[in-house]
């Protein structure tokens, strides 16, 4: 059942998560308002009790500050699953790869999680507290957006929504005046994220031929009437995004005659995409192409000069999406 696959998505959204808060800083001023000091607080992943410990182990007031206080930790403290976002389980999704035309994967819509977060800042002074607080509360009303790449293999990126769910204070301050004074604000979010299951790929899925045979007759070994219908699927639009020509003068929903730039580029007995609209080119005299219109059951519309003339091949026809049935769906006479 199980097979072995790894996106990191939960330590890329870990560490994206992080990097939000990773450029803060605090400014320290005089009586006159003067900056005397200026620095970025330090950001670690671990919990609160570990750097609270460390404190405790170096006690010394005449310590200069900013050496260990204020800091900023985090930590991911939870995980649990989303049914609110939940969608069909056996629904899939192609993703074409960039390198390589031809190649396609399919994975499994993904399945919504929550990952619970507690951000933790710790300073000596309040002002020093009240800086960093006042620097992140305006960007989340109350979530903030951020982008993960989810799975390089077909470069998902999902938008990942990060919700302030609560702020407490805390004063640490207990003992004599020997003793360090540590606030702490805990500030605790949800980050509703996606995991994805393994990627497979889709080419082997997609049907190149296919051939059904039918007998009549009272026996298969002489039979009465044998009939065979036999499939190879054409793509009915363009795949590529090759351009060959364009129009080289309006024409209406009911023209029959096209006039193009460079008719060398057209075969005649082909298939053809004109701004979505397929064209069958019956024949060609230079650059005056004679079609046939509105085929494969695309709607005939007007067009401008200029407008886009799209080559349908075989290099189409083996990027046709998954699904595609051929005609087996209906009915033969």
């Amino acid at each position: 059942m199980f097979e072995y696959f790894y996106h990191e998505i939960l330590r890329r959204t870990v560490i994206s998560f992080g990097s939000l808060f990773n450029n803060i800083s605090i400014k320290h001023t005089n009586s006159s308002d003067s900056v005397v000091n200026n620095f970025k607080v330090p950001l670690a992943y671990g919990p609160t009790q570990k750097f609270l410990a460390r404190l405790n182990q170096s006690p010394d007031l005449s310590r200069a500050t900013q050496m260990t206080l204020p800091r900023m930790s985090f930590e991911f403290t939870g995980l649990t699953y989303d049914p609110s976002r939940k969608s069909t389980t056996t629904q899939t999704f192609i993703s074409k790869q960039t390198n390589d035309t031809k190649e396609f994967k399919k994975v499994y819509l993904p399945v919504p999680y929550n990952m619970q977060f507690e951000l933790s800042i710790m300073t000596k002074l309040n002002d020093d507290a009240l800086q960093i607080v006042e620097q992140i509360l305006p960007y989340f009303q109350p979530a903030y957006t951020m982008t993960v790449e989810m799975v390089d293999s077909i470069n998902e990126k999902r938008d990942v929504p990060v919700v302030l769910e609560n702020i407490t204070m805390q004063d640490d301050y207990e003992g004599d005046y020997t003793t360090r004074r540590v606030l702490i604000y805990t500030l605790r979010f949800t980050v509703k994220t996606f995991l994805f299951g393994p990627v497979a790929s889709a080419t082997k899925d997609i049907i190149k031929k296919a051939t059904i045979g039918y007998i009549a007759g009272d026996s298969h070994v002489n039979p009465v009437r044998e009939v065979q219908y036999s499939t190879t699927p054409r793509a009915l639009k363009n795949y590529t995004g090759t351009v060959i020509t364009h129009l080289t003068s309006d024409i209406s929903d009911t023209d029959t005659r096209i006039t193009v730039n460079d008719g060398g580029t057209i075969t005649e007995k082909t298939y053809i995409d004109l701004e979505g609209e397929g064209l069958y080119v019956v024949s060609k005299a230079g650059n005056i192409i004679d079609v046939e219109r509105g085929r494969d059951n695309t709607t005939t519309t007007p067009h401008l000069a200029g407008a886009q003339i799209k080559s349908i091949t075989s290099a189409d026809d083996a990027l046709i999406e998954e699904g595609d049935d051929f005609g087996f769906s209906g009915s033969y006479n």
